[in-house]
């Protein structure tokens, strides 16, 4: 993967200007996708606005000033992701990464330490001696049982990732969408539509009064009566 990252071809989620320059910090290879992800820098200097240049982001860094899901980060190209919590405890700032209506990343404020993480699982294995291995959606991979099924949702503590709750894909459960036109909605799931062939599954969940229709890939279950993590506000 090349260092570099002009700003005209960075990924459509990066809420950037295209043409001010033609070079914009990379991510490094790391626990996202590039497509759904953006590097530390950019956060600290573009989305908090709490430095000017990339010289003195580093700087911010380097003092240990910011933590990722509870753990520091200096690494100006470290890729931050759906649902890592971004914080500053010397300026009492907390921060959840979701996707907005528009489909740009953006940080949602918390008003306290939220130091417990939501992953969904992508998908499971069998590996040597039986155990079962649950990869998420941010790389993690861990062990786990055998009532865990892709499309559930993990209750992980911040830093150790030690799994706090499961939650699981049925209907009734509560579920944020983190892709397509209905973004940033929470509600509850209604109904899943398994969809033959190469389609993907559709789902319908019920925020209000209305009920909207999206892909599975984009619900991400949160509670069962409740959301189980502080979604935030937009900033």
């Amino acid at each position: 993967m090349s260092g570099h990252q002009k700003r005209v071809a960075a990924p459509k989620t990066w809420s950037i200007t295209r043409k001010t320059n033609t070079w914009i910090v990379n991510t490094n290879p790391g626990p996202h996708n590039k497509s759904l992800s953006m590097p530390l820098a950019l956060i600290v200097r573009d989305m908090l606005k709490i430095a000017n240049t990339l010289n003195e982001t580093k700087k911010i860094l380097n003092a240990e000033n910011v933590l990722v899901d509870g753990r520091i980060r200096k690494n100006p190209k470290f890729p931050v992701g759906l649902f890592d919590v971004v914080a500053i405890p010397e300026n009492k700032q907390y921060y959840r990464m979701l996707l907005s209506p528009k489909g740009k990343l953006e940080l949602r404020s918390l008003d306290n330490p939220d130091l417990k993480k939501l992953c969904k699982i992508t998908n499971k294995t069998t590996i040597k001696g039986g155990k079962v291995q649950l990869n998420l959606h941010d790389g993690t991979n861990m062990l786990g049982e055998e009532g865990y099924a892709p499309g559930d949702s993990l209750i992980l503590s911040l830093p150790d990732k030690n799994i706090v709750k499961h939650l699981t894909f049925e209907e009734g459960s509560m579920a944020i969408i983190v892709g397509g036109k209905h973004s940033g909605e929470t509600g509850s799931i209604v109904k899943k539509r398994v969809v033959r062939g190469s389609g993907l599954n559709v789902v319908t969940v019920k925020t209000g009064e209305r009920e909207l229709e999206t892909l599975e890939k984009y619900v991400y279950v949160i509670g069962k009566d409740k959301p189980e993590i502080t979604v935030g506000e937009r900033d």
